[in-house]
């Protein structure tokens, strides 16, 4: 695995021959972000898996709402979030991993305050697609709402519909999304909801153990592919958090020794 690793990291560097990264392998780290996020993040931007997974998703989704009939008057809508469902933020995690630190508020901000993230393959076609057909977007994120202007901004970089402060509603107060998608549900019928992480689905996911989460997908099979398009994210999210319990605080090296003790091994 140590040369695995040692091999990823030759070839990003290769790769931005005109910006030297400056790696801080200090022990006390660990290998969980410098290791893990640089390479999750590898396979986020080189992987043609990573993109066929992504048109996979999206090629449901609009099979899905070729196929929607409807059940009220109401206009229809899709619910989205933004972060590895429409927007790849990789960048910022390769940048923090190659200087040995983990996900950090105010690096973020800085990050999203440039505008700059790319979109996921296929994302502009489906939800182009989908307001053709008379169908709202509603992007529902956990960016906080001083990201608001330069998430639009971003959104509307690649013409995205819908990217306005009526459709782009941002996190207030908590971050279960559930709430939020009650006020669309008060004026629209959702077709479908997108997201990389179980709780832009349902509360049945917000803050649930790692045993919880599996229960609950199990019961919630039916609505994979149907209701729910999930798309990969293995940089971070829930799947992640649930394994530190939601301890926010833990450092990289700590984090690395939790992921030791559940991993299995032979």
């Amino acid at each position: 695995m140590k040369n695995i690793l040692l091999i990823a990291m030759a070839f990003i560097a290769a790769c931005s021959p005109s910006k030297k990264a400056t790696v801080n392998s200090q022990p006390s780290q660990g290998n969980y972000v410098i290791g893990g996020k640089v390479f999750t993040s590898l396979y986020q931007q080189k992987a043609a898996e990573y993109r066929a997974l992504c048109l996979q998703a999206y090629n449901i989704a609009a099979l899905r709402i070729s196929h929607y009939s409807g059940i009220s008057a109401k206009p229809k809508a899709i619910v989205t979030d933004i972060d590895e469902t429409i927007l790849d933020n990789s960048p910022y995690a390769v940048h923090r991993g190659l200087e040995g630190k983990d996900y950090d508020v105010n690096t973020w901000y800085e990050w999203t305050a440039r505008a700059e993230a790319d979109t996921m393959p296929g994302a502009a076609m489906l939800l182009n697609y989908a307001r053709s057909k008379g169908i709202d977007i509603f992007y529902i994120t956990n960016r906080d709402l001083r990201e608001r202007d330069a998430t639009i901004r971003n959104l509307q970089r690649f013409n995205l519909p819908n990217a306005d402060t009526n459709h782009v509603i941002m996190r207030q107060g908590t971050s279960s999304k559930e709430a939020r998608r009650q006020k669309v549900l008060q004026t629209h019928e959702i077709v479908l909801l997108m997201g990389d992480n179980l709780a832009d689905f349902s509360s049945l996911f917000d803050k649930k153990t790692v045993e919880e989460r599996k229960t609950n997908t199990d019961m919630s099979a039916a609505d994979f592919g149907n209701r729910f398009i999930v798309f990969p994210n293995p940089d971070y999210g829930d799947w992640e958090s649930s394994i530190f319990k939601y301890n926010y605080n833990l450092t990289p090296a700590q984090k690395d020794s939790v992921i030791r003790s559940v991993l299995k091994n032979y």
